[in-house]
């Protein structure tokens, strides 16, 4: 049966999440979803996207549009796809330093040599093929190689538990892997289960820093923050006081050109700058809070 979507662009949240409920309430037929997200490519804009199980009202998607301010409707059909076919196509295994990502169906594809860790990414972000999460796992890689060694870790927006579980098999210490969104939460916890890592990573539900553990374990060696600009620069202050002197802080979820003001969020804070890494329209981020 065929779907169809229905996307626009919107300049503030609060527009986007009142165009998206009057789409809900007013339109028939009725869409099955509605998604409201934040664009990654630093203009600032929303994107809504409805999606429907037969044609959708244009002419009132049209009326709804003008009455918030929205740019007019693009609808399309959506082919029928083989889901789990294309994932098991696209989510080809991935080398990043001496990790080796894989999902369950390539478990007959794993090398002898690098450290394999299974993800199944289900709803949450982190396998590895974007160039934020690439860029993260290589940094860890350079840390470990120069020697490194934190004393506890902190993954904050963990996602599939990608990074908390590459630092679990570099170092022996206490990792928290956090996530606002509790099926990211679910998923992390199936990961690190998977990869027999249960004992020495904690998942949990956390806005930021925002839970009592992430407060009981701070400082840490190193966090991990791979998640968007606005939230880093955020983050900042609680990032810089949750370090422990020498700690590192990797940043990722940046287009190059968002870099710069995220470097100058943390060196604000007194963090400096120790290594970056530019992949494909991706920087990934590595700030040093001083040893003393």
């Amino acid at each position: 049966m065929p779907t169809y979507s229905a996307l626009t662009t919107l300049t503030a949240k609060e527009a986007a999440e009142a165009l998206a409920e009057a789409i809900e309430e007013r339109l028939d037929p009725e869409p099955m979803g509605v998604g409201v997200f934040e664009m990654e490519d630093g203009s600032g804009l929303w994107e809504l996207g409805a999606f429907f199980t037969e044609a959708p009202d244009e002419a009132g998607l049209a009326l709804l549009a003008t009455l918030h301010g929205a740019r007019p409707f693009t609808v399309s059909e959506v082919p029928e796809t083989d889901w789990v076919a294309k994932v098991r196509r696209d989510l080809a295994p991935v080398e990043a330093g001496r990790f080796f990502l894989y999902g369950s169906h390539d478990a007959d594809r794993v090398p002898e040599g690098p450290v394999p860790l299974l993800i199944e990414a289900s709803m949450a972000f982190g396998t590895g093929h974007h160039g934020t999460t690439l860029g993260c796992l290589r940094a860890v890689d350079r840390l470990a190689e120069a020697g490194f060694a934190p004393r506890s870790v902190a993954d904050i927006g963990c996602g599939t538990a990608v990074l908390a579980m590459a630092a679990a098999h570099l170092w022996q210490v206490p990792i928290l892997a956090s996530d606002i969104d509790p099926v990211a939460v679910e998923v992390a916890a199936t990961n690190v289960a998977a990869n027999g890592l249960s004992e020495r990573i904690r998942c949990l539900e956390a806005t930021g820093f925002d839970h009592p553990v992430l407060a009981a374990e701070a400082p840490f060696g190193l966090i991990f923050a791979n998640i968007l600009k606005a939230p880093l620069i955020d983050l900042a202050p609680e990032i810089a006081a949750g370090l422990a002197p020498g700690g590192v802080a990797i940043l990722s979820g940046l287009l190059n050109e968002q870099a710069g003001d995220v470097a100058a969020a943390y060196t604000a804070c007194a963090l400096e700058l120790k290594d970056s890494e530019q992949i494909g329209d991706w920087t990934t981020l590595c700030m040093q809070k001083p040893a003393t």
